[in-house]
């Protein structure tokens, strides 16, 4: 993740907080539900942390990584959520987790760092744990209204990208939401299995 970027969410760290803090998701609700009872999750780009403090209010173990300092600081104020300060490089360890929630974080690394994320991913879930990954759908790689860096994809190359990575493809989703650039984006989810 770019270093204006890690800038920019520190600077609107409540501004976006503001933003994510009071919407239910649907699809959040979905992936608790099928997460083995007490599981351990990882929040990978937790962002100011309201996923996190979901999943463990539902009564899991969360660690929540952010690349932001300002993000784990608010991140880390909800009960039962461990915030570290995180680049996805720094994800490390194998069989850890029974769940990844990659909401909308991993379009801020770049298309060649990309394979070596989905491998840490992979390697960090236990057998058969539960991938969710949220992306904005396009072509290319750049700068937003913010100066915030995104890579785009089309749903054939993401999920080209994590079957490449040795997950098995479980469901997708599509949706179009307005972001912090006030820009309406069209995005995807895909949920795999690793």
């Amino acid at each position: 993740m770019s270093d204006d970027t890690l800038r920019i969410y520190n600077e609107k760290a409540g501004e976006y907080a503001d933003l994510t803090s009071d919407y239910s998701d649907p699809l959040l609700d979905d992936f608790i539900a099928r997460l083995p009872q007490g599981s351990t999750v990882l929040d990978l780009g937790c962002g100011p942390g309201d996923a996190a403090a979901a999943m463990a209010r539902a009564g899991h173990k969360v660690d929540a990584l952010d690349g932001s300092a300002e993000m784990v600081a608010l991140a880390d104020t909800h009960p039962g959520v461990t915030a570290k300060l995180a680049t996805f490089e720094q994800l490390q360890g194998s069989d850890l987790y029974d769940g990844v929630w990659a909401n909308f974080s991993l379009l801020h690394a770049t298309r060649d760092a990309f394979p070596a994320h989905m491998a840490a991913i992979k390697d960090a879930l236990k057998p058969d744990g539960l991938f969710h990954i949220g992306m904005k759908l396009g072509t290319g790689a750049g700068p937003d209204r913010l100066g915030r860096y995104y890579t785009y994809y089309t749903q054939e190359e993401l999920e080209d990208r994590m079957m490449e990575a040795g997950f098995t493809l479980i469901d997708q989703h599509f949706g179009a939401s307005e972001g912090l650039d006030g820009q309406m984006a069209d995005w995807i989810v895909v949920r795999a299995h690793g």
